[in-house]
C-alpha cells in the first residue's frame, strides 16, 4: 500500500528503540533514575504531518532535558504487541508494572467490543512505556488510554481537506483524486478503531491539553509549542 510510505519501516526502527531501551538501562544508576519523566501523546487526522511533527520534537526534548527520548507509533507499537520476545525485552528494560496499570485497564475493559487479545497487551504497553516516561506516542487511542497518568500531556492534530490532500499527494507522488480516497478511508478506520476498542470518540476535544490547526501552523512550530508548554509544567 503506497501509504505505507509515510513512515519509515518498522525495521529501520526497532535497532533505535533497543538503542534507547540500551541507553535508559545505563543510566538507571544516575542521578535522574527517580526523576519523573513525562510523555507526550499526538492524536491526528490523516495527512496531517504528525510523524515530521514528532521526529523534530523528539530532538528538542533531547536538547531540553538531557535525556533520550523514544518516538513510538502504531507500527512499532504493534509489533511489540505481536512479538513476545520483543515484548519481553522492551518491557524489562523499560516499561515497569505498575500497580495503576490494571486499575486503568479495568476502567476500559467493559468498553472493549473486540475479542482481540493483541489490543489489551497493546494498551498494557502503552501504559507502561507512558508511565516510564520520555516518550512520544502517537495514535493507537494513546491519548484516550493514558488520561489517568499525570505525567501525560496530550495534543491533537487537525487540517482542512485540501491540506490534507495536497499533504497526502505531496508525500506518496500521487493525483489528488488518489490522495482524497486514501485519507477517508484511512481516517474511517482510525475513528472505528477507537470507537470499537474503547467507545471514545478521538475527535473529543476535552482529551487534548493543546489542538493544532496544520493549516496554519508550520511543523517546526507545532513541535516547538509542545516542547515549550511541556517544559512549562
Amino acid at each position: 500500500m503506497p501509504e505505507k510510505l509515510l513512515i519509515p519501516s518498522v525495521e529501520m526502527r526497532l535497532s533505535s528503540l533497543l538503542e534507547f531501551s540500551r541507553r535508559r538501562e545505563q543510566g538507571a544508576s544516575s542521578p535522574h533514575k527517580h526523576k519523573a519523566r513525562q510523555t507526550i501523546t499526538i492524536s491526528r487526522e490523516f495527512g496531517c504531518e504528525a510523524y515530521t511533527v514528532a521526529e523534530c520534537l523528539r530532538e528538542l526534548m533531547e536538547k531540553k532535558r538531557g535525556e533520550p527520548w523514544m518516538l513510538m507509533d502504531k507500527g512499532l507499537l504493534e509489533e511489540i504487541a505481536h512479538n513476545h520476545d520483543l515484548s519481553a525485552n522492551v518491557m524489562n528494560s523499560l516499561g515497569e508494572k505498575s500497580r495503576f496499570l490494571d486499575e486503568i485497564l479495568a476502567t476500559f475493559s467493559s468498553r472493549w467490543k473486540s475479542e482481540k487479545d493483541y489490543f489489551r497487551v497493546l494498551c498494557r504497553h502503552v501504559l507502561s512505556l507512558a508511565e516510564e516516561g520520555n516518550m512520544i506516542i502517537l495514535g493507537r487511542g494513546s491519548s484516550i488510554v493514558t488520561q489517568p497518568l499525570k505525567n501525560c500531556f496530550h495534543f491533537r492534530m487537525y487540517a482542512s481537506p485540501g491540506f490534507k490532500v495536497r499533504s497526502i499527494a505531496n508525500r506518496l507522488g500521487i493525483e489528488a483524486e488518489e490522495a482524497e480516497k486514501i485519507i477517508a478511508r484511512k481516517q474511517k478506520q482510525r475513528d472505528n478503531f477507537i470507537r470499537d476498542f474503547l467507545d471514545r470518540d478521538a475527535h473529543d476535544l476535552s482529551f487534548y491539553h493543546l489542538v493544532f490547526n496544520n493549516d496554519k501552523n508550520s511543523v517546526e512550530t507545532i513541535a516547538r509549542t509542545i516542547a515549550e508548554y511541556v517544559t512549562a509544567h
